[in-house]
């Protein structure tokens, strides 16, 4: 190889990539004639050739660089060419290009580091890449990942095993692909962004230059042809659609920023769920679940190129999916009991016990055998403890008679006659020896650790006197979350006919009743009552006046969605019956309860929000953020989480809405939020309006997190403030953003906005005037709000309590940033890249060549973090749901932010590990906390003092200990839990009183 392509590395273990080499076979099938000028003294070889004359005209080394396609990209590099600097764009690239430029048209370095953000340049130094072409052709290939939007590995293979005579496995898919013979790459997709096929026909003109050589396929024509906007990629998107529906993309396509509309739509629109074509919703299409976890597991790119596969390949999908009816459904259900009757009846259920057990369960039953026996498995295999099982055999004339030779250790109450379920179970409550008693139907399946969740629950407060399920009827629609007891007498069960997972049925609530298709009881309040009132035999309303006299015994019954039960509804007997049964039963338990029952709500499903909750004391809170304040999403999100769940430990009830739309998952917010707090995750400012005319009466409070919500808020609430509580409303501002917007104009050398502080102060505040309290973050925040004629301000912290980590200073190491990354506008972006491109090239020398910065936080998708992989020291890790071992770990934090406004968490939650701070002076100033003693600090605009503060903190350990012992201390005193409590407290209490 000659000198000229000598690439700069200083690693001993250098290892050649496979772009560098010059194909020798594949450069003379290129170009055959250059047979006659090899073999001269001046011109030896084929490599000779290409380093004296080929490069010249233009030649590609191998077919892993483009040479014409990377000159006509990047016209700076053919200009540096023509001016003689460099011989060709393949030199260029091996010399300085490799870093940051891409090298062919079908690799994009950009794409591939934006893709993968955790293939930084400490892991390339580390693991001996070069960049991320040469790891791609080396590991990422084999291990699926993307270099292109419109080349996918898995379909390429899918192509090999169809020509596998044309695809080279020393190459790999990528370079036999690009180098198969002519018309064979229009053959088959490569990408559900691209269909060859179609566009040949759309376009023959195409193919005819294609003939000529001009192009090496279809593909290679849409990605290089001079009028990019003129071609439609494939049938189902239009170029013309996307400019005429997305009118705000066209000046981006037009200045350049885009080559077209196709690729604005790749880069952000199928995201955002705009439309591709006439007739394509990719909004509702991401609304199913299936195509939001495929899309969310990386299974496809996005929700087009998932409409796109299951088009092709499953087209039927695309048809909304009817289901079954509840007739299908049930039958099912009983199909399957059947057919698990012959398994259970030769392995048999073991229900026996030794001593005390621990829960008496109660079923009546009458026939159905293979109901029965399913229930009583679903039993066993869901609770591995001592049960007491209470079996009543009313009268059954089926095998049931024989059922204790299948089912060992029950204790089997048998009735020669149907002396009924009410009957059934006041006699087996009688024979209970456990501390809690379970009410069972035989034709129910319970979900994983329903018991276990019940008896935790009924455990978990003395005053629980009864838990009950969440009931999915057998096509998967809500039985009840919790069931109501109208003025009338009438019963009602929440959300009946809903989707079990929407917000409303998951979240731990006191209730009127739960059905004793599963009700989970104390024993000994059960018996003190005398189990159900006879007067309701045989069946129904007995399990609603039962309840009702265990509330009015003074103790509570709790609905636990996490209780799960699929009940065959009416299982037990015919609907027609019940229903004789249900109206005659009503009318007695009406009377025997109508002086108790003038009190509860008129029967009204618009009632059902009011009625939702059991003469409900408690105060309840509307809390409206920004999206779901999970933790992992930082920037101020932590302290919403913190205020939501203290709430809710003072003993609020709390729902939570967010303002714009964002996707979370179960776990997600499983994880995140108390158990009883309501979540809305499936609404937005959109349907605010018709949410609260929906709960008109129902809050006591509303608190609005962020100022520029509260202006989003301010029209709809005027206008629908009859439903919301008169003076109720909080504006927790989070941050004041005015001297933060200065600053900013300042630092970046913006236009300032106009008008003064206390000009920018009345404008951004306005809508607090609304507001009975205005929250600030930090005594400074509150006092820039006073200083506009607010009096009503409260001040709120931070919640955090000293957890220092145990390493010592000299088995730490690195630097540590922590900071979601929302935006490119947004603070933290801005000081990461002040540190890696003002601050690190000072601090290099200062600090040994191994240590790297650890940048870790949430980053939305939107957010190109692969300028930050470029550096050498960085390592991006995302973010984690743990930080504590990256605490204990480091060595130092940073927080370099050159604007900002509120109260900096992450500094403060550091100190908190033990891990001390170097922050730019601006935040130091923001937490009140002295440089040497809490926090080392310097100007923003001394990136020379910054970098030293890091390098004296790093090596000075006396300095390390003086600095961690100081902020814990401050942690200690300014954001105790309980400080954070009570502060919180005394504002929601000076809201509630008139």
């Amino acid at each position: 190889m000659f000198d000229a392509m000598t690439i700069e590395n200083n690693s001993s273990s250098f290892r050649r990539p496979r772009w560098h080499e010059i194909d020798e076979a594949w450069y003379l099938r290129q170009h055959p004639e250059i047979m006659e000028a090899i073999g001269t003294e001046e011109i030896p070889d084929i490599v000779a050739y290409f380093e004296k004359i080929g490069q010249g005209y233009g030649h590609s080394p191998n077919c892993y660089f483009d040479e014409l396609w990377y000159r006509q990209t990047y016209p700076e590099v053919q200009r540096e060419i023509l001016r003689g600097h460099y011989r060709s764009g393949f030199e260029h690239y091996c010399q300085t290009g490799y870093r940051d430029h891409s090298p062919h048209w079908l690799f994009s370095e950009q794409e591939y580091r934006r893709r993968y953000p955790e293939l930084t340049q400490v892991l390339f130094d580390r693991e001996g890449f070069l960049n991320g072409y040469d790891h791609y052709l080396q590991l990422g290939l084999s291990q699926g990942r993307i270099g292109h939007r419109f080349f996918d590995p898995e379909l390429a293979w899918m192509m090999s095993e169809k020509y596998p005579e044309c695809f080279d496995g020393a190459e790999g898919v990528f370079g036999s692909y690009i180098d198969l013979p002519a018309t064979l790459p229009d053959a088959e997709r490569v990408s559900w962004y691209f269909d060859p096929v179609w566009y040949l026909q759309r376009y023959p003109e195409v193919a005819l230059e294609i003939a000529q050589g001009r192009y090496r396929s279809a593909l290679h024509h849409y990605l290089t042809n001079p009028s990019p906007r003129q071609y439609d990629p494939q049938e189902h998107f239009s170029e013309a659609h996307y400019q005429h529906a997305h009118a705000d993309v066209m000046p981006s396509v037009e200045q350049g920023i885009f080559r077209n509309g196709y690729e604005h739509f790749l880069r952000f629109g199928e995201r955002e769920g705009r439309s591709p074509a006439d007739g394509i919703d990719l909004v509702k299409y991401m609304s199913r679940p299936r195509v939001r976890a495929d899309v969310q597991h990386g299974l496809y790119a996005g929700p087009f190129a998932h409409w796109i596969a299951t088009r092709l390949h499953h087209p039927e999908i695309l048809e909304e999916a009817s289901m079954p009816s509840e007739a299908q459904t049930r039958a099912l259900f009983l199909r399957e009991a059947e057919a698990l009757l012959p398994l259970l009846a030769r392995q048999g259920l073991n229900f026996s016990h030794q001593g005390l057990p621990e829960i008496s369960v109660i079923m009546v039953v009458h026939d159905q055998i293979a109901l029965t026996l399913q229930a009583l498995a679903s039993l066993r295999g869901n609770y591995s403890g001592e049960i007491e099982l209470l079996l009543v055999d009313s009268g059954s004339h089926d095998q049931t008679a024989e059922i204790e030779k299948i089912v060992k250790g029950a204790h089997i109450l048998r009735f020669r006659h149907n002396i009924g379920y009410l009957d059934g179970c006041n006699k087996a409550l009688a024979r209970a020896s456990a501390p809690v008693a379970l009410y069972l139907n035989n034709d129910l399946r319970l979900y994983p650790h329903a018991i276990a969740n019940a008896v935790t629950r009924l455990h978990a407060e003395p005053d629980i006197g009864a838990v009950g399920a969440k009931l999915v009827r057998t096509n998967m629609r809500l039985q009840e979350a919790g069931s109501i007891i109208w003025r009338d007498g009438a019963t009602y069960g929440y959300r009946r006919e809903d989707d079990p997972n929407i917000a409303e049925a998951n979240f731990v609530r006191d209730v009127d009743y739960c059905s004793a298709a599963f009700l989970m009881a104390r024993t000994d309040i059960l018996k003190d009552l005398g189990g159900f009132d006879t007067i309701y035999r045989p069946a129904y309303f007995e399990d609603a006046d039962l309840c009702l006299r265990i509330v009015r015994s003074g103790a509570r019954i709790v609905y636990d969605p996490s209780v799960m039960v699929e009940h065959l509804e009416f299982g037990s007997s015919g609907a027609l019956r019940s229903q004789a049964m249900i109206r005659a039963n009503h009318r007695i338990f009406a009377r025997q309860h109508q002086d108790y029952l003038r009190q509860q709500q008129p029967a009204h499903v618009r009632n059902a929000v009011l009625a939702r909750e059991h003469r409900d004391r408690r105060k309840k809170i509307l809390v409206i953020e920004d999206r779901l304040p999970l933790r992992s999403l930082g920037s101020g999100y932590v302290r919403s989480n913190d205020i939501i769940r203290t709430m809710a430990r003072l003993g609020y009830q709390v729902t939570v809405f967010p303002v714009l739309s964002r996707e979370t998952t179960l776990v997600e917010r499983s994880r995140d939020f108390p158990e009883s707090v309501e979540l809305i995750d499936t609404r937005d400012l959109n349907h605010f309006a018709d949410f609260i005319q929906e709960r008109a009466g129902y809050y006591d409070l509303v608190w609005v997190g962020r100022t520029h919500n509260m202006a989003r808020l301010l029209p709809i609430m005027n206008e629908t403030s009859r439903y919301l509580p008169v003076d109720g409303t909080i504006l927790d501002t989070e941050v004041v953003a005015a001297p933060r917007s200065l600053e900013r104009a300042e630092v970046l050398g913006l236009n300032p906005p106009s008008g003064s502080l206390e000009e920018l102060l009345r404008e951004e505040l306005e809508c607090a005037r609304y507001c009975r309290r205005v929250v600030a973050v930090s005594d400074h925040d509150a006092s820039l709000i006073r200083r506009v004629d607010y009096e009503n301000v409260s001040v709120l912290g931070h919640s955090l309590r000293p957890r220092p980590t145990a390493r010592a200073f000299a088995e730490r190491h690195d630097l540590l940033f922590v900071g979601a990354l929302h935006d490119e506008e947004s603070p933290n972006y801005d000081s990461l890249l002040w540190l890696l491109r003002d601050v690190m090239p000072i601090l290099d020398p200062l600090l040994p060549p191994d240590i790297v910065l650890t940048v870790a936080g949430y980053v939305h998708p939107s957010v190109d973090v692969s300028v930050f992989a470029y550096y050498p020291r960085v390592n991006l890790v995302g973010a984690l749901k743990d930080l504590t071992p990256l605490y204990d770990r480091h060595r130092i934090f940073v927080a370099p932010t050159r604007f900002a406004g509120g109260l900096p968490y992450k500094i403060h939650e550091a100190a908190s590990f033990g891990l001390p701070v170097v922050a730019t002076e601006l935040l130091a100033e923001e937490v009140g906390w002295e440089n040497g003693q809490q926090i080392m600090s310097a100007s923003s605009r001394d990136p020379a003092a910054f970098a030293q503060a890091i390098a004296r903190l790093y090596h000075d350990e006396a300095l390390w200990s003086r600095v961690r012992q100081g902020a814990l201390e401050e942690i200690g005193r300014d954001c105790s839990p309980k400080r954070f409590e009570n502060s919180l407290e005394e504002i929601l209490q000076n809201c509630l009183v008139p």
